[in-house]
């Protein structure tokens, strides 16, 4: 049996009996077209299971109704529940995703030609973007092209892009409020790379919990490390390698993922976790809660990142996309940020955070908002 010719949009005007300007705003969900040459343009859609060309619809001036997401590799940790959030939100509009995932790792790779491609194609209506790292220059161009785009990066300070993230000098002071609570005093605190805005603003909640307790931070207890297991134990490796007496009764570790390591290197040098030492993560990633011991941490509410993130881009795309065929009455219009011709600065959305303890710093199962 031959492949069926798949059909175009002039092959649906002609099989409804329209004209093709006809055919092309009935797909575009316009308005203005008569209700009996709709219906008959939707029969034919349905009888012939027609999608029309994204790409197509969008240089015709018509709204793709696909919402581009840029992320980093689907490994990051953090990914799988903010692409969750937005996938739930999604699921209740009129819109679909189409994912970009950068791998920032490969060096070699130019990764400004994904950008580059996403504004050729005219195939998004808007963009998503996670976690941007080195392409915030080429993000920053096609928003001021007039690319819609929303951010959730906490790897540049907040801009003039619409931004949705976390105070994280606020959940870092907390984090160290809670063990200065605890009793301890000599707090050792693991910070990520000083280029990037999160692991500054986590020092410096770091700094201001202890100054507020009259406590000096201590340099010999500082460390730098970067995002992974292998620099926690790299950091563990020399707070432990000195006397004993000489050893933080607590260590605040910027990251999970730095936190897992410094478990690790305890756990091989029998060192107890909280008995010995008390740890503190910042993320609350999935794998927090099943490290042995369970880790501490600070939770980010990732999926709910998501949900807000994609809610104010759609918002910007249109802020009447809730009328659309496959909105759902569940979903209610943004009722904490103004419509984009009624602001004047750009949205920047700081969610709150919570403390999570688990056995690493006690036995209690509690969760303390911040």
């Amino acid at each position: 049996m031959g492949m069926q010719k798949k059909l175009t949009i002039q092959d649906i005007a002609r099989l409804a009996g329209v004209s093709k300007a006809t055919a092309s705003r009935v797909l575009n969900g316009n308005p203005s077209v008569n209700g009996e040459l709709r219906a008959r343009v939707m029969r034919v859609v349905e009888e012939h299971d027609f999608v029309p060309n994204a790409t197509a619809v969008s240089l015709a001036g018509g709204n793709t109704h696909l919402i581009g997401v840029l992320a980093p590799p689907l490994v990051w940790p953090a990914l799988p529940e903010i692409i969750r959030g937005v996938a739930e939100y999604i699921e209740d509009s009129a819109y679909e995703i189409v994912l970009y995932s950068i791998n920032f790792a490969n060096a070699e790779c130019n990764h400004s030609e994904v950008v580059k491609r996403i504004l050729n194609l005219h195939l998004v209506s808007g963009l998503l973007a996670i976690f941007t790292d080195e392409l915030m220059p080429q993000i920053t161009r096609l928003a001021q092209d007039g690319l819609p785009i929303v951010l959730i990066d906490d790897q540049e300070e907040p801009g003039h892009i619409p931004w949705v993230g976390i105070d994280n000098r606020e959940s870092a002071c907390t984090a160290v409020r809670y063990l200065l609570e605890l009793g301890h005093t000599r707090i050792a605190h693991i910070s990520g790379p000083q280029h990037y805005y999160w692991a500054n603003e986590r020092y410096r909640g770091y700094c201001q919990a202890l100054q507020e307790a009259g406590i000096a931070p201590e340099p010999e207890l500082l460390l730098q490390g970067g995002f992974e297991p292998l620099h926690g134990r790299q950091c563990a490796k020399q707070l432990f390698s000195r006397e004993r007496a000489s050893w933080p009764s607590a260590i605040f570790v910027a990251n999970d993922q730095m936190a897992y390591g410094v478990l690790e290197y305890a756990e091989q040098q029998g060192i107890r976790v909280p008995e010995d030492v008390t740890i503190v993560g910042f993320d609350d990633n999935l794998l927090s809660a099943y490290t042995r011991p369970p880790l501490t941490t600070v939770h980010q509410p990732f999926s709910e990142m998501g949900r807000r993130a994609t809610e104010l881009l759609l918002n910007m795309i249109d802020p009447q996309y809730l009328a659309g065929p496959k909105a759902s009455q569940q979903v209610q219009a943004p009722t904490d940020f103004p419509r984009l011709s009624e602001r004047d600065q750009p949205v920047h959305l700081q969610l709150p955070t919570s403390m999570v303890i688990r056995a690493s710093s006690t036995q209690a199962s509690l969760s303390v908002k911040t």
